[in-house]
């Protein structure tokens, strides 16, 4: 149920661009992501720190994209957001000697801190890479080329979380024995 959950905003947003355009999509999308993120709380009583960005950048961009009426916005949202997400677990990791990721879900992995460090090199390298991808992919291509890439761009998180499953799952202990 949670997956439906977590792709429903961005299908309604592949059918209402099909439908009718990019400014019907995304407001669509604006209303789709926070009907999401209500649910979310209703279920978990709390929304992680991603859901609240992801939500206002949405927010924050979909309108500057309707008012202005200028699909670059919500074309660089992405880009924005991965970008984000590169510096901050960056500047923890270097800057503060914190490793976000651990902070996190330290609690629910219990792994040691090398391949804490190396799952945060990743995920660096990972934003960095998506938000490179969507930054060229929006400024470089169509819309229609754009919201392709958006639909099945989902290739990339879907391998990169089954790489990280697979690696993490190397180093868990086994409880059983």
């Amino acid at each position: 149920m949670r997956l439906l959950l977590d792709f429903a905003p961005i299908v309604a947003f592949f059918i209402a661009y099909r439908l009718g355009g990019i400014y019907s999509a995304t407001a669509v999308l604006m209303v789709a992501t926070a009907l999401q993120m209500a649910v979310i709380y209703l279920w978990d009583r709390r929304l992680q720190a991603l859901h609240k960005i992801t939500l206002a950048l949405i927010l924050v961009f979909g309108t500057l994209t309707l008012v202005l009426h200028d699909e670059r916005f919500i074309k660089w949202k992405p880009t924005v957001l991965y970008g984000a997400l590169a510096l901050v677990l960056a500047a923890a990791l270097w800057g503060w000697r914190r490793n976000v990721l651990q902070l996190l879900l330290g609690t629910q992995l219990p792994l040691p801190a090398p391949v804490w460090h190396r799952l945060t090199l990743a995920w660096i390298g990972y934003c960095v890479f998506m938000a490179a991808l969507n930054g060229i992919v929006a400024a470089y291509f169509s819309t229609d080329a754009w919201v392709d890439f958006k639909l099945w761009g989902y290739v990339f998180p879907l391998a990169f979380l089954i790489g990280q499953g697979v690696y993490v799952a190397r180093h868990l202990k086994d409880d059983t024995a």
